[in-house]
């Protein structure tokens, strides 16, 4: 049978030495003292023992919260997993005799893979004649890289592989993180989602009141000639008498 190894330090009653280096919760130095009697001291301050140097002569505990510690370092390792740059190589090829239309469309796939953070590969395929002439595509390149020189810079100089020449581009700017964008852009959606129900149901709310309000207007004309009607009858049965 294989013998588990843990990564976890020992706590409390795991500490089997005789005598520790006691550090204080504030990184005050207790000095040496037994074992037993930090464990007291732990109890008592409603903190736990933590064997932070066993290799120490002799080995090195502090009293700590080591549930609310465990909790910080998850805390920090995952943000460390969600601000660190995973930076990708984009690759873009096109021919010696592009458009310039097509050079432009190029040129704005490129501005776009660096101002995220990426690096972009950059190749020109030669074909016949082209390959004992490719001062061509190194210029078409340098053309390329001045064009979104606000974006990256040259890592790599134009240089020719076979029948290809290849730039590398890198960023100037850090990778953009991707959840945190995913993140903004959900945000302003469900925004904009409440925004149009709110509308939406003022609208449903003020509709309802002018309907209230025309069934209103409609109805006051009938009970004011209602009144004059009975009026009228009155005056004439007393026209009568």
């Amino acid at each position: 049978m294989g013998v588990i190894i843990s990564d976890e330090p020992r706590i409390n009653d795991e500490i089997r030495v005789s005598q520790v280096r006691l550090i204080g919760p504030k990184g005050e130095q207790v000095g040496v003292i037994a074992t037993s009697v930090a464990l007291n001291l732990a109890k008592e301050a409603n903190l736990d023992l933590v064997e932070v140097a066993p290799n120490a002569k002799p080995p090195v505990a502090k009293l700590i919260d080591y549930g609310k510690f465990k909790y910080n370092e998850k805390i920090k390792a995952r943000e460390a997993r969600r601000n660190q740059s995973t930076a990708e190589i984009k690759e873009i090829r096109f021919r010696l005799k592009i458009d310039d239309h097509d050079f432009e469309v190029k040129t704005g796939h490129v501005s776009r893979f660096l101002s995220g953070g990426d690096k972009v590969k950059v190749t020109i395929m030669l074909r016949g004649r082209e390959i004992s002439r490719p001062i061509g595509g190194v210029e078409l390149l340098q053309r390329l890289a001045e064009n979104v020189e606000e974006f990256g810079t040259i890592e790599s100089q134009p240089k020719q592989e076979g029948r290809n020449i290849i730039m590398t581009l890198a960023p100037k700017g850090k990778k953009v993180h991707t959840q945190s964008e995913q993140r903004r852009r959900g945000d302003q959606s469900r925004a904009e989602r409440q925004a149009r129900q709110a509308a939406r149901l003022a609208a449903k709310q003020e509709a309802q009141a002018q309907a209230a309000a025309e069934a209103k207007a409609s109805i006051s004309p009938t009970t004011s000639d209602m009144k004059k009607q009975t009026s009228k009858e009155g005056s004439n049965a007393e026209d009568e008498k």
